[in-house]
């Protein structure tokens, strides 16, 4: 196994700048044989113009795009997604990797987002799937747990699945990541952690998995490695990202949780992940800033 050896430029208070963040971020293309990966969730209002701000940004990005889930407000209906999401981030929809949000469940069945996004949704009534990145194997889930048949828990159809594509991926891959909307911690006042995707954080934990990305709090936030029990673990812990600022109206924090380490708010922005089959760099890029605002990384374990 891999030495985990991470270095960050952590900032410790909402909106506080760190000499890092005055450090431009190395371009992917100089990173021989990386894959990017770039995206946020809480993404498309057309009562805002975040959304086409942060879509500013990824044009000049290039590589594959996620979502983090809520794509299209207020309700994920087709008209939602034609009017709102289509002319922002939709100019990306031939690279995305979506993941599907509450909002996306505000008309029946999530038909609109399925719809959109067709088969790289996954199978409709589901919405969990996986791929292959950059040396890496990506999972995306279902964290609608009271919507999805079966839920989250332990033997569910959805959990029971993410074990048995950890394991057929293992024989492929040393690094993991996960990707779903609500998270399990946040320092966010005003969506609380959802316990109930604890399950699926247990499962990727088991499996030795790296990252796991949530938006649902619309705000940016990185944390230590840390257990799905949110012990510090250093050696073998997964890093959570919080990146809920796709382009909807932004929320506060409050107290800081454990292992919270970088928190950021009242701007919209976008995660780009540089990926290679031994670890990984972060990025966190906002509208307007010729440099990153949190940086960093880290090994595969």
């Amino acid at each position: 196994m891999r030495a985990r050896a991470a270095t960050a430029c952590a900032l410790t208070v909402v909106l506080a700048l760190s000499a890092c963040a005055r450090v431009a971020v190395q371009a992917p293309s100089e990173q021989a044989g990386a894959e990017v990966l770039t995206g946020a969730g809480d993404i498309a209002s057309c009562a805002s113009n975040g959304d086409a701000r942060t879509a500013d940004l990824l044009a000049g990005i290039p590589g594959e795009v996620f979502t983090l889930g809520d794509n299209a407000y207020p309700n994920g209906t087709p008209e939602d997604f034609a009017k709102c999401y289509n002319p922002t981030w939709g100019r990306f929809r031939d690279r995305t990797h979506p993941t599907i949000g509450n909002h996306d469940y505000g008309t029946a069945g999530a038909k609109g987002y399925f719809d959109y996004f067709g088969a790289a949704a996954g199978p409709p009534g589901e919405g969990w799937y996986s791929y292959d990145l950059g040396g890496w194997h990506i999972v995306v889930l279902n964290s609608n747990c009271r919507i999805v048949s079966g839920g989250c828990g332990a033997g569910s159809p959805q959990e029971t699945w993410l074990r048995a594509d950890l394991a057929a991926a293992a024989s492929r891959t040393d690094c993991v990541a996960a990707m779903w909307h609500h998270p399990l911690f946040t320092s966010g006042t005003v969506e609380a952690p959802t316990p109930a995707v604890r399950p699926l954080f247990q499962a990727l934990y088991d499996n030795g998995a790296e990252l796991v990305l949530n938006g649902h709090n619309h705000q940016y936030e990185r944390f230590a490695p840390q257990t799905p029990q949110g012990t510090s673990d250093p050696g073998r812990g997964i890093r959570q990202f919080v990146v809920g600022s796709g382009g909807a109206s932004s929320y506060g924090f409050g107290p800081p949780v454990p292992n919270s380490q970088v928190r950021i708010a009242d701007t919209p922005g976008v995660l780009r992940l540089t990926l290679d089959g031994s670890g990984y760099d972060w990025a966190f890029l906002t509208p307007g800033n010729p440099s990153a605002k949190d940086t960093g990384h880290d090994s595969c374990h």
